[in-house]
């Protein structure tokens, strides 16, 4: 019946608009539900204005966030600055670029004024915050006044928006304390719903609307977050969505676009075995990889040529058998008389980061390679001095012919071939990853830990999917810092400063890039530091709520400090759902 009902509505709306091509149509409805969401909004304030009670306050919060769900695709996909500010997360955040601290704004930040209690005293805080709301949001509707859709743009911004379902939306990652997730969800699927109605009956378009269909009634039977099955939910729903929507798209013979992104404009799921594309990450077309550079690239990482005395290599720190890090908790210095700064980082997956090193300082992995080989305490060597030294041999003058064609050995053919091996470690084939595209089992202490993981226990709202590390989905454009609060070995937090070293911005005291976790039971001992050595200690750290848990103090933790509760049989399930991500090829 109500399938019913939703076609003659869509049949009323459209008939009238046979002059409209499919893509304005969708835009009349991305307007019109940006008007929603304005009045919703305004109800909101005229509730606190008015002094209404905790439970209508909190409940028209609900409405006005759903509300945004209905335009999220659209405003995300063409707009996604204002979007930020209108629905991104409650966290101060710094602008390199101008040198200053942008507080938040947005639904995130008034979410934490509702629950969850609400403190009549904020009134003025509250309003003030609904305020910048109604600013961002006129901005909005201002800027999508004059805002053409392509058809192509519509169904890439669909696929793109279920990919935020899995990753940013049955997570909790944006709505943290209500935890009204699962709910926004079905308003999701709903929108995307009612973007295919436009484009009429088809073969494939009904198979793709059944799933989605699907997918809402069981969102309606399970509406716990912390006991959903988000496993079963995106095997079942979410992946089969996406798939069909871009079955449905070469079926209406609409073009996918022709650009580089990290994640591929042809990817079907999020899990595909090339979803992602390392060269969309390198930044520029001079680094692309090739097999030749790849050879090359492990005959030098392998040889200690590159190191000022030549006794280190790359792989001196880097073991293949450990994920490419040393099982220790600091590598020992050049000269042998102290430990460096950090924890050595796996090498493993790192193409699929926007920034590099702890504290994020450079952004291309061939930057990366000349940073450790010119640090004195790492390898304390010269590219100068090593373009003179390979040219000598007449091995390496072959192999950077083959690699270079009609290029001299130069710093940046060496970096370049640095990196392109280390891009070349980057290939998801991790029982998880085999889980996800229905090539492999998982036991039931597996699927609840990937549960816990991407629910209760909060870790992918940092540790992102697929990915796990701290690249922001759907768009993996940006590789995002924590404050944790780790403590030293003095039981104190940690001395190092982190990101703070480079900015001297207060809201990076103690802030560190987040890691991806693939093959983690392999790169102990953990964190920048080293300080845990098991997996169990990770986890008894975040339970508790991090430095704070630890009575640290810290203003600016980015970790929630609310202890997550989890029990010894939820914290080994964690940890039995972590052991799938190790990767199956050995280097």
């Amino acid at each position: 019946m109500k399938n019913i009902v939703f076609f003659f509505i869509s049949f009323l709306l459209f008939s009238c608009s046979d002059s409209k091509s499919k893509a304005e149509q969708i835009n009349d409805l991305y307007k019109s539900d940006l008007v929603v969401l304005q009045k919703e909004v305004t109800q909101l304030q005229r509730l606190v204005e008015n002094g209404a009670t905790q439970k209508q306050l909190q409940n028209q919060f609900l409405k006005a966030h759903q509300s945004y769900k209905r335009v999220e695709s659209i405003s995300e996909y063409y707009f996604p600055t204002v979007s930020k500010a209108i629905n991104g997360p409650a966290l101060d955040e710094y602008e390199e670029d101008e040198g200053i601290t942008v507080p938040p704004a947005g639904l995130q930040v008034i979410e934490e004024y509702f629950f969850p209690v609400y403190d009549k005293k904020s009134k003025k805080e509250i309003l003030k915050e609904i305020g910048i709301l109604n600013a961002n949001l006129y901005r909005l509707i201002m800027i999508s006044k004059t805002n053409e859709l392509t058809d192509s743009s519509v169904f890439d911004a669909m696929r793109l928006e279920v990919f935020r379902i899995i990753t940013l939306g049955i997570t909790g990652f944006d709505s943290p304390i209500a935890q009204n997730s699962l709910t926004e969800a079905k308003t999701s699927l709903e929108t995307i719903e009612k973007q295919l109605a436009v484009y009429g009956e088809n073969e494939q378009n009904s198979v793709t609307l059944k799933i989605l269909k699907e997918g809402k009634d069981y969102l309606d039977k399970n509406s716990k977050f912390n006991e959903f099955d988000r496993a079963y939910f995106i095997k079942k729903y979410l992946n089969p969505l996406s798939k069909a929507i871009y079955k449905t798209q070469l079926a209406l013979k609409i073009p996918f676009f022709k650009e580089s992104r990290g994640l591929k404009v042809t990817a079907q799921t999020l899990f595909d075995k090339n979803a992602f594309d390392t060269e969309a990450f390198s930044g520029f077309p001079d680094y692309k990889t090739t097999k030749e550079k790849i050879e090359l690239g492990k005959l030098l990482f392998n040889d200690p040529v590159l190191s000022g005395n030549n006794t280190r290599s790359c792989a001196s720190c880097h073991y293949a058998d450990k994920a490419f890090t040393d099982g220790l908790e600091k590598a020992v210095t050049l000269d042998g008389k102290q430990m460096v700064k950090r924890n050595t980082p796996t090498l493993s997956n790192i193409a699929f980061q926007r920034s590099f090193f702890y504290d994020s300082r450079v952004n291309y992995l061939e930057d990366q390679a000349v940073a450790v080989i010119t640090n004195e305490n790492e390898m304390h060597g010269s590219l100068e001095k090593s373009v003179f030294d390979l040219k000598k041999s007449e091995k390496y003058a072959a192999n950077f012919d083959k690699a270079f064609p009609n290029k001299e050995i130069t710093a940046f053919t060496i970096k370049n071939a640095l990196a392109s091996y280390i891009r070349s470690l980057s290939n998801y084939d991790s029982r998880f990853d085999g889980y996800m595209r229905g090539e492999e089992n998982f036991n039931l202490d597996e699927i609840a830990g990937f549960n816990l993981f991407a629910g209760k226990a909060k870790c992918a709202t940092c540790h992102f999917i697929p990915l796990t590390n701290g690249t922001v989905p759907p768009n993996f454009d940006r590789s995002e810092s924590e404050v944790l609060g780790v403590p030293g070995k003095n039981k104190m937090v940690d001395g190092d400063f982190g990101k703070f070293d480079l900015t001297k911005a207060e809201v990076n005291r103690y802030s560190f890039k987040t890691p991806t976790i693939r093959n983690i039971a392999l790169t102990a001992p953990y964190m920048h530091n080293g300080i845990f050595k098991t997996l169990e200690e990770v986890i008894d750290f975040y339970d508790g709520g991090g430095g704070n848990g630890l009575g640290f103090n810290l203003p600016n933790q980015t970790l929630p400090i609310d202890k997550l509760n989890l029990t010894q049989l939820e914290k080994k399930q964690l940890i039995a759902f972590m052991k799938t991500l190790t990767d199956k090829r050995q280097y």
